[in-house]
This record gives C-alpha cells, sequence and structure tokens, in this order.
C-alpha cells in the first residue's frame, strides 16, 4: 500500500485529528502512529522542527474545558499541570517554544502523564506561524503549551500571524493555554518583549521608566480575564517588582487607565478557570503571585529621570486565596503591602503578617 493510500485510511478510520505536512505525516504512519520519544526530531518544516509522543489518534478521554495556567518559570508545579491537564480532557497537548526540543512534551507525557500524546512545535522563523501543518495541529489541541526561552522571539515569530490569531481562538473554543517563563510573559494584553536582547531590571526601571529597554508591546494575544493585565516572571527571586511598577506607570501614563500587574514566583502557577477564579499552586518553594494596582495615575514618567509613583496596591495571592476576575478581588490575601517609587528606589509599607524577600 502506498504512502498516501496508508494516509487516506489512517484519516478515514481515525478521529481526523492532525493534517501535518507530509514528512511529519510519513514520519508519524511509519511509526505506527504511536510515537516514541527520542532526542531527534520527528520532522521538520520551514521555519520549525517537530517532536512527537504518544498515540496521536487515540480518542480524547474526557471533555475540554476553558483555563489558563500561568507559570512563574523554573520548576514545574505539577499539580498545577495536573489542572490544566484535567481541563485538556487528557487527551492531547502540543508545546510551542523556540528554542530547545522534547523537554517540555516528555515532561508533560513520561513525568505528569494522563494524556494521550503531546507534540512540540520549535520554531526559528516567522514564516512557520503560516504553515498549514503547525495550524492544523493548534486547531486539533486539546491544550496548548508554550514554554520558557526568549519572549522577544515569540513577538517577532508569532505577532499579526495565523499563530497568533489560532492561540486566541484555541481559547475561545473554552480549550485551556499555559505558558511559563517567557511563555507567561506573553499572555497578558502587554507584553515585555525584550526586544533589545537585554532583560530590563528594577533599578533600570525605576531609574528611567522610558529607558530605551523598556519595549512594551501590545495587540499580540487577546486573553479573557488579562485584557488590562501585564505578566512577570521569576517575581520574587529575580527582583522584579520594581520593574512591574514601572511597567505600569508606563502604560498608564500612555493613557491604558486600567492596567495592572501580575507577576508569579518562580515554581508557581496561577490557575484561571473558566468563571474567572483564580487559584495559585505554591510549588515546593511555596511561591505567590503578586498583584499591582495603582490607586492613583504616575506623577513622573520622564524620560531620563526617576519614576514618582505613589500608593501602589501590592496584594499577595497564596495557596489559600482567591482572585476573582475581571474585578482583581483577592479573597483572602497572602499580604497586602501599597509601594512608592521615588528617587530611583521603590518601597514598601503596611507590612503584612508575611514579608516578601523583596520588601528589604
Amino acid at each position: 500500500m502506498s504512502l498516501f493510500a496508508k494516509l487516506s485510511a489512517f484519516l478515514v478510520r481515525g478521529r481526523t485529528r492532525l493534517f501535518f505536512s507530509g514528512a511529519v505525516l510519513a514520519a508519524c504512519l511509519l511509526s505506527g502512529v504511536a510515537v516514541a520519544a527520542s532526542p531527534a526530531p520527528v520532522a521538520e518544516g520551514d521555519g520549525y522542527r517537530y517532536y512527537a509522543i504518544g498515540d496521536l489518534a487515540a480518542a480524547r478521554p474526557g471533555p475540554v474545558e476553558p483555563g489558563l495556567m500561568l507559570v512563574g518559570g523554573g520548576e514545574w508545579p505539577y499539580d498545577a499541570f495536573r489542572w490544566m491537564i484535567a481541563r485538556a480532557g487528557h487527551g492531547h497537548i502540543v508545546v510551542l517554544r523556540a528554542s530547545g526540543a522534547a523537554e517540555a512534551q516528555d515532561e508533560f507525557y513520561n513525568a505528569i502523564g494522563g494524556i494521550a500524546s503531546a507534540q512540540t512545535f520549535v520554531f526559528s522563523d516567522r514564516k512557520a506561524a503560516s504553515d498549514p501543518a503547525v495550524l492544523a495541529a493548534i486547531a486539533a489541541a486539546d491544550g496548548i503549551f508554550i514554554a520558557g526561552g526568549d519572549q522577544s522571539n515569540y513577538v517577532r515569530y508569532w505577532k499579526d500571524t495565523p499563530l497568533g490569531a489560532a492561540l486566541d481562538r484555541h481559547v475561545r473554543e473554552g480549550k485551556p493555554l499555559g505558558g511559563t517563563s517567557a511563555g507567561l510573559a506573553i499572555l497578558g494584553a502587554w507584553t515585555y518583549g525584550a526586544m533589545d536582547g537585554g532583560s530590563m531590571t528594577s533599578e533600570v526601571a525605576l531609574r528611567d521608566p522610558l529607558d530605551p529597554g523598556m519595549t512594551l508591546v501590545g495587540d499580540f494575544l487577546h486573553l479573557p480575564y488579562l485584557e488590562q493585565v501585564i505578566t512577570d516572571s521569576h517575581f520574587a527571586r529575580r527582583d522584579r517588582l520594581g520593574r512591574l511598577v514601572a511597567f505600569v506607570a508606563r502604560l498608564r501614563s500612555d493613557g491604558v487607565a486600567g492596567a495592572v500587574g501580575l507577576g508569579i514566583d518562580e515554581g508557581a502557577a496561577l490557575c484561571i478557570d473558566g468563571d474567572g477564579v483564580g487559584r495559585l499552586y505554591p510549588g515546593d518553594q511555596d511561591g505567590f503571585a503578586w498583584l499591582v494596582r495603582p490607586t492613583q495615575p504616575p506623577a513622573r514618567v520622564v524620560r531620563g529621570q526617576p519614576l514618582e509613583f505613589s500608593d501602589v496596591q501590592v496584594t499577595g495571592i497564596g495557596a489559600d486565596s482567591r482572585l476573582r476576575l475581571p474585578g482583581l478581588e483577592v479573597q483572602a490575601p497572602a499580604f497586602e503591602k501599597v509601594a512608592r517609587a521615588s528617587g530611583g528606589e521603590l518601597v514598601l509599607r503596611d507590612a503584612a503578617p508575611f514579608a516578601p524577600a523583596t520588601s528589604r
């Protein structure tokens, strides 16, 4: 039987889940559809590498449900990933990234388990974001996860492309989407794009909120409940409260009246269900999510001068808290503080029962 005859038979008797390019389909078919993990890609397309593990033709065991999983980077909090897997109906996960290889898909399938298959597309060129094989896999995915790396690649490769629209559509269809580190950075209505190749520090951002490295990107993804949010990752470990306050000040000064910041600690994840209720999974390091909400406009956002910004509410979201969106109500906050940026420094006051390390 020819390859095309095998393909036709496979599509007829299967769920017609996947429509890859000929190279990808051939690799899947020749391996019997159940694809084993390998350090080498299953196939390569125009501007991407493709990996897969599991039974790509298996029926999804359960129904899908909406959900957003915001992971702060570092070690995965497996309970949060199990939450996402359950919302994907224990079906088929697609991992998107612009560096690395099959590490995330293998962790999904082997270390966590409970899914039928996982596939990975590693992007190296913007043209892959219009590839029919990539778009077909995204359309068929039960859940999508965006890995870490360099978020500037995601902006360059995906913004204003069919892939970006496909991610929005995936969420509108009531399917879960997650991201960690750089993958978290692009989930908000605005993204710190790191477009200059660097990584903005709190020190520089507070000293000059209009520094050329403050590359904020809008109109990328358009996800429910994050319409006013800019996200940040590796939060307490990398002392990023100052830069998130500066990001929010910059947006507010640019006329985004409702802009707020949401930072996630390394090893933690905030999972938001279809009703807009967010629950924190703190991970092994007992991390938090940090909600940054101004009570008034910034007093000074001027090129080359320190940020002046007072009465910025900083609310900690812990394992016992609940964040209710879009109203930004936090039930049982882990801590509550007020921040003031002045003279290039950030000062916190009104100590809560828990004093995070970055309050020093």
